[in-house]
């Protein structure tokens, strides 16, 4: 195993920042938009640093929601934070708590799906994640303090910022493509999502169709497990 993990981190970090520049650059000019400074911007993508939910708070700061109203409403956007941070910890033993508290800091959906997948192969370790996910931290700020400061001089719908998120997840979920049984969990949450979709108004359709598919992906793996055992 290489012992610098800046390259390695760095190199699996590049999906990320592909993906993080032009949301990023998005995000500060909508942030800008609705009144907030650039060392407002700062403050929000280094403490927050959850790019669906500082959506969802500078649209309600916009419209003159109450403090606590978006507060409440970024901690439930982000509680799959816990989910993904409890996988993690698994694959984490022994590890010095201060670097934990590190890393857990740049746990995102990003970082995750890489850091969760090699860490899983046995080629990763926490430098390396650290890197990674600092990497996408640094260039996640930077972009949004570049959005609010030109994001006037960039037209709208530029730079592929309206399909940059889609195409960021179809290259993760690509990465994590590595047994039939993942490959068959994707398959039914792409299709439960649409199903559910046409019945369920807003985005949490996305979250269910996730959680049941899943669920099945688990049931399935267990019973073939079960029957190869005897």
């Amino acid at each position: 195993m290489v012992r610098n993990p800046i390259l390695p981190g760095v190199k699996a970090a590049w999906p990320i920042c592909l993906g993080y520049i032009p949301i990023g650059l998005a995000f500060g000019v909508l942030a800008q938009k609705a009144g907030m400074t650039w060392f407002q911007i700062v403050l929000m993508s280094s403490i927050v640093f959850a790019g669906s939910s500082q959506f969802i708070a500078v649209s309600m700061l916009a419209s003159g929601s109450a403090a606590l109203a978006v507060i409440m409403t970024a901690f439930f956007v982000n509680l799959r934070h816990l989910l993904m941070s409890s996988s993690l910890a698994t694959l984490l033993h022994n590890e010095h708590r201060g670097k934990l508290s590190i890393f857990a800091y740049g746990v995102t959906d990003e970082s995750f799906a890489i850091n969760y997948t090699r860490l899983l192969a046995g080629d990763w370790d926490l430098n390396r994640s650290l890197v990674l996910n600092h990497t996408a931290n640094a260039c996640w700020i930077l972009s949004t303090v570049a959005g609010g400061f030109f994001g006037h001089l960039i037209p709208a719908h530029s730079l592929g910022i309206d399909y940059a998120l889609i195409a960021m997840f179809i290259c993760l979920l690509v990465f994590q493509l590595t047994s039939r049984l993942i490959v068959l969990t994707a398959v039914i949450a792409g299709m439960l999502s649409v199903v559910l979709a046409l019945w369920i108004p807003g985005n949490s359709y996305i979250v269910l169709a996730s959680v049941i598919a899943a669920t099945i992906g688990l049931g399935i793996g267990r019973l073939s497990r079960t029957f190869h055992e005897t």
